[in-house]
C-alpha cells in the first residue's frame, strides 16, 4: 500500500502553499477566536480532503486560484461540523486530542463552528465562487439529514440495510464526494466530468465508511481507540445489520438488550463482537467494501492513464486498508 506522502506527492507543492494560505483565511481580530482558530491548525490530521481536492483539479484540468478556494472551503465547512459533532456527542477528545468543547466549552465551541461556517460561505461568495458554494452547501445539508436519520433509527435499533447506505451516502461519502467535485469544478471541467467525480469520491466516501465500521471490531488496529465503542453509542454499523439479520429470534433480542442496555460492560460487549465475526458480519462487510472500492477505481479507468489518476486510485486504496 503506498504512503500518504507517495500519494500527495503530484501536488505536494500546491499543498505547501495551500497551508499557508489556509492559516491566514482562518485569522480574526479577536483573540480568543485567533488562539482557539491557531490550536485547531497545530492539531490539523492527515488533511485526506484537501488532497481529494487537488488531485481532482489536477486530474481534469488543471489547479488553479480556484483550487485553493475550493480547499479552503471544504475545510472551513468540515472543521465546523467537527467542532459541533464534539458539542452533539460531548466528546472531549477526537482522535486522541483535547476537543474545543473540552478546553473552551460547549458555548464557545458552538459560536467557533458558526464562525467558520459564515468565514467559509462568505470566502466563497468575495471569491464569486458560487458553484463550489452550492456543491459544499448540499453536502453539509446532507451530512446534516444522515446525522439525524442515524439517531431516529437509533433508538429503535431497526436499521435495514438500504437506510444504512443512505445514512453513510448522507452523512460520509457525500462531503468527500463534494471534496472531489469540486477539486473538478475548479479546474474548469464540464458538468459531465464534475458529476463522474462526485461519483468517484461518493464510492469512496462509502468505501472509506464501511472500514470505519470494519476498524471498530479489530482489536489490532492502531487508532488508539477501544473496539466496540460503534456499540458503545449504539450506532448500527454493517456488520452488526448483517448479523441481526443472520441470527435467531433469540440471539437477535440477546444482541439488542447488551447493546440497549448493558453497553459500557466490555466483557458483553465482547461477546457481540465474536458473535459478529462468527456470524459473518465481518466477511459481508469487506465484500461491500471491496465492491464500492472496485466501483471507485471503475470511474477512474475512464480517465487517461497519468501520476494523479495513479495517485487517485493509490488513495482508494488506502482509505480501504488503513489501520486508524
Amino acid at each position: 500500500m503506498a504512503s500518504l506522502d507517495e500519494i500527495r506527492k503530484p501536488v505536494a507543492a500546491e499543498l505547501k502553499l495551500f497551508e499557508q494560505k489556509f492559516k491566514r483565511s482562518v485569522k480574526s481580530s479577536v483573540p480568543l477566536l485567533d488562539r482557539i482558530t491557531r490550536y485547531m491548525i497545530r492539531k490539523k490530521g492527515k488533511q485526506m480532503r484537501p488532497v481529494f481536492v487537488f488531485l481532482s483539479a489536477k486530474m481534469a484540468g488543471d489547479i488553479s486560484e480556484s483550487t485553493y478556494t475550493a480547499a479552503s472551503l471544504i475545510e472551513l465547512l468540515h472543521t465546523a461540523t467537527l467542532v459541533h459533532d464534539d458539542v452533539v456527542d460531548d466528546a472531549d477528545k477526537r482522535r486522541g486530542v483535547f476537543s474545543i468543547k473540552a478546553l473552551w466549552k460547549s458555548k464557545i465551541a458552538v459560536l467557533v463552528g458558526d464562525y467558520l461556517l459564515s468565514k467559509g460561505m462568505l470566502m466563497a461568495l468575495e471569491k464569486k465562487a458560487f458553484q463550489l458554494l452550492q456543491i459544499v452547501s448540499v453536502a453539509v445539508k446532507e451530512m446534516s439529514e444522515g446525522e439525524l436519520l442515524q439517531i431516529e433509527k437509533a433508538r429503535r435499533l431497526d436499521i435495514q440495510e438500504d437506510i444504512y447506505y443512505e445514512i453513510i451516502r448522507k452523512k460520509t461519502a457525500s462531503f468527500i464526494a463534494s471534496c472531489c467535485a469540486c477539486g473538478a469544478a475548479s479546474a474548469g471541467a464540464p458538468d459531465e466530468q464534475i458529476e463522474k467525480m462526485r461519483l468517484f469520491g461518493e464510492k469512496t466516501g462509502m468505501a472509506f465508511q464501511i472500514r470505519d465500521d470494519l476498524l471498530d471490531l479489530d482489536s489490532g488496529n492502531s487508532s488508539g481507540k477501544l473496539t466496540g465503542i460503534d456499540i458503545k453509542e449504539q450506532k448500527m454499523t454493517l456488520p452488526l445489520i448483517y448479523t441481526l439479520n443472520h441470527v435467531s429470534t433469540k440471539e437477535k433480542r440477546q444482541i439488542i438488550n447488551i447493546i440497549k442496555n448493558h453497553n459500557t460492560d466490555r466483557k458483553k460487549v465482547g461477546m457481540v463482537i465474536q458473535k459478529i465475526k462468527a456470524k459473518g458480519g465481518v466477511d459481508y462487510a469487506t465484500e461491500k467494501m471491496q465492491e464500492y472500492r472496485d466501483e471507485a477505481l471503475l470511474i477512474l479507468n475512464a480517465f487517461p492513464d497519468s501520476e494523479v489518476r495513479k495517485a487517485l486510485q493509490n488513495l482508494v486504496i488506502y482509505t480501504i486498508q488503513r489501520k486508524k
